[in-house]
């Protein structure tokens, strides 16, 4: 028996190193077809990866520009705001000359004489009364409205008061 032992264990050997054989076989083409699958998956991503960086520098760049329109749209903004302060100031000194000047134009209330009796009209004046307006005052006089209004610059002649006193322009 110990014959048929040993020649049965020499025919095994080798099919036992075949399939250990095929079986090595077996396993390096599934190893390949994985390496394969990973290969193009790295690819893909690859791609994927370029695509989203290309993305991101965009991004990036518009941020920059966006962020330097900003700054030059807060300058030309601040510079506006100055603009508009030092206008207002204009405005506001002009307002005040003129505010001023009408003050000293102001013409003075009406003139009682030394006892309290309504004011006189000298040569070449013309006192309102009750209900008098530039053009009926113009008119009992023989001169036109603009030369009345000409010789008393200061006066409104739509707010004449009854006592006041207007110089009449030469004939």
């Amino acid at each position: 028996m110990d014959t048929i032992s040993s020649r049965e264990n020499n025919n095994i050997l080798p099919v036992a190193g075949v399939i250990i054989g095929v079986i090595g076989l077996l396993l390096s083409i599934i190893a390949f077809v994985k390496v394969k699958s990973a290969n193009d998956q790295i690819a893909a991503l690859t791609e994927k990866v370029t695509a989203v960086e290309s993305q991101a520098a965009a991004a990036a760049s518009a941020a920059e520009k966006a962020n330097a329109d900003r700054a030059k749209l807060q300058n030309s903004t601040q510079d506006a705001v100055t603009q508009l302060g030092q206008m207002i100031t204009e405005v506001r000194d002009r307002v005040t000359k003129i505010e001023e000047a009408a003050k000293a134009k102001a013409v003075a209330a009406p003139v009682k004489g030394a006892k309290g009796e309504p004011a006189v009209a000298g040569p070449g004046e013309y006192v309102v009364k009750k209900g008098d307006i530039g053009t009926s005052i113009a008119k009992a006089n023989g001169v036109s409205v603009e030369a009345l209004k000409a010789v008393n610059p200061g006066v409104n002649f739509n707010k004449l008061s009854v006592g006041q006193k207007l110089k009449l322009p030469k004939k």
